[in-house]
């Protein structure tokens, strides 16, 4: 055991001060998070998406058959219900009365706050709270209250977590059962980078997680309410001066990376592999995000490929003005739109390399693609079932109109289209693959030597060890 690691109490029992990260779309499931609850810690269900199951215990494809976006939205929300409460249902039973379960939303997921009702209304007992990120969470500690589950929101700064106490949580004090910090510049996923802080200069945790207990404080809460580290964690003794330090009171860590590797993590042995080749500066913290959020993946083709589109990019305007004195005769046909000399180059260039299509983006600028992927963006945009609250690729906003009222993003993406893809086998090169920035790890850990792969159980008494 790792010198000063002790059980906290969580949901009335005593568990490990280690939680599954969630993991969005069938990245984790009961099989994960059932394992990790038995193994004495906070098991994680991913309530985004999560898998349904047919009579046969196969997987039910999502495939939407409305017409309209808002009809598809309905769709996506039915299945996320379905979903969620068989996923936790599962994973309760693995359980078998060790450990937590926890469920993992998204608050700028479609249909988050319908989601939340519906699965919490179904697994009362079994769901011991709820994490919650991506955006500013304000209504997670009233509905969580409302079925006696705690909550657990994810922030990357201590300004946000005041605004969330100050607005919301002071009134339901009692069901805050921890503060997730997830470290901006190191977790895998969507993260919370504001515009205040520099992608390229990541900061010190150790200062902001202090600077997080000081305002829990302010607020009257006790250092008993854990302050979860999530977002680089691998070995936990490279955190040994955050255990027992009175400074920042009762600390538990989530690990989000390393689980994905383990005999019941679900994603497929394809990705699995790659895991296991990646080395250190392999994972881009990029804004392709169609959430307009950062967020950290593997730079595989399917983002060099995003890398190299807004690359091939030029501002435009629909008169002579300034510097756009020349007429764009490429990628638009017959549309008047005038550019810089040097952008006429540039645009004849691409246009001669076989990117013939120029599409606008909403400010005022045009990306060339070829024809194929002209083809696939637009159907994508078209197919949208309304998966975000807002969404930058197919301007969908959960709202009476149901448009952000900006033109379509083709510098972005589907992402529900190729994280359902990527968890059920499709081609690990053709799309987002989430890790966290630590996944070199894998390659350097000699307890993944020879290709070894753990049962969860294994690997938590791994981390327990220190290692």
């Amino acid at each position: 055991m790792f010198k000063g690691l002790k059980p906290i109490n969580y949901g009335g029992r005593e568990v490990w001060p280690l939680v599954e990260g969630g993991k969005g779309v069938a990245a984790t499931n009961h099989m994960s998070s059932g394992a990790w609850a038995a193994a004495g810690g906070i098991g994680t269900v991913s309530a985004v998406n999560a898998d349904s199951y047919d009579p046969e215990g196969k997987i039910i494809p999502q495939i939407y058959r409305s017409r309209t976006r808002r009809e598809r939205h309905e769709e996506l929300i039915d299945y996320a219900i379905e979903g969620a409460v068989e996923q936790v249902k599962r994973a309760y039973e693995i359980a078998g009365g060790r450990g937590a379960i926890n469920i993992n939303v998204l608050w700028e997921m479609g249909g988050a706050q319908r989601i939340l009702h519906g699965v919490l209304d179904r697994t009362r007992g079994m769901v011991a709270g709820v994490t919650c990120g991506a955006g500013m969470p304000y209504k997670l500690s009233e509905i969580a209250a409302s079925y006696e589950v705690s909550y657990l929101p994810i922030v990357s700064s201590a300004r946000a977590f005041r605004a969330l106490w100050k607005r919301a949580y002071s009134k339901a004090a009692e069901w805050l059962a921890a503060v997730v910090y997830e470290d901006p510049w190191l977790a895998g996923g969507h993260n919370g980078l504001s515009n205040a802080e520099d992608p390229l200069k990541p900061e010190d945790p150790y200062p902001r997680v202090k600077a997080l207990r000081d305002t829990m404080r302010e607020g009257g809460i006790s250092d008993d309410v854990p302050i979860v580290m999530a977002g680089g964690v691998w070995f936990l003794r490279d955190w040994d001066n955050w255990i027992d330090n009175p400074e920042l009171g009762t600390i538990a860590f989530q690990f989000g990376t390393r689980p994905l590797l383990t005999k019941e993590s679900p994603i497929p042995e394809g990705w699995k592999n790659a895991l296991m080749e990646l080395n250190e500066g392999d994972i881009l913290l990029h804004r392709f995000s169609p959430t307009g959020f950062y967020s950290s993946a593997v730079r595989n083709p399917f983002l060099r490929n995003l890398e190299s589109r807004s690359e091939r990019q030029i501002a435009f305007s629909t008169e002579a003005a300034g510097d756009h004195q020349f007429q764009l005769d490429v990628g638009v046909k017959g549309k008047h739109m005038w550019v810089t000399r040097n952008d006429l180059l540039r645009a004849r260039e691409w246009h001669g390399l076989g990117f013939t299509d120029a599409l606008k983006t909403p400010d005022n600028t045009l990306v060339f693609v070829d024809t194929e992927e002209k083809g696939i963006i637009r159907k994508d945009q078209a197919d949208c079932m309304g998966c975000l609250s807002q969404c930058a690729f197919s301007a969908w906003m959960d709202t009476d109109t149901n448009s952000t009222g900006r033109l379509a993003d083709p510098r972005s993406f589907c992402i529900q289209k190729t994280l359902q893809d990527i968890a059920h086998g499709g081609e690990i090169d053709e799309n987002l693959m989430f890790a966290g920035h630590g996944a070199y790890n894998f390659k350097k850990d000699p307890f993944y030597s020879n290709g070894f792969v753990p049962s969860v159980k294994q690997l938590v008494d791994r981390i327990l060890t220190g290692d």
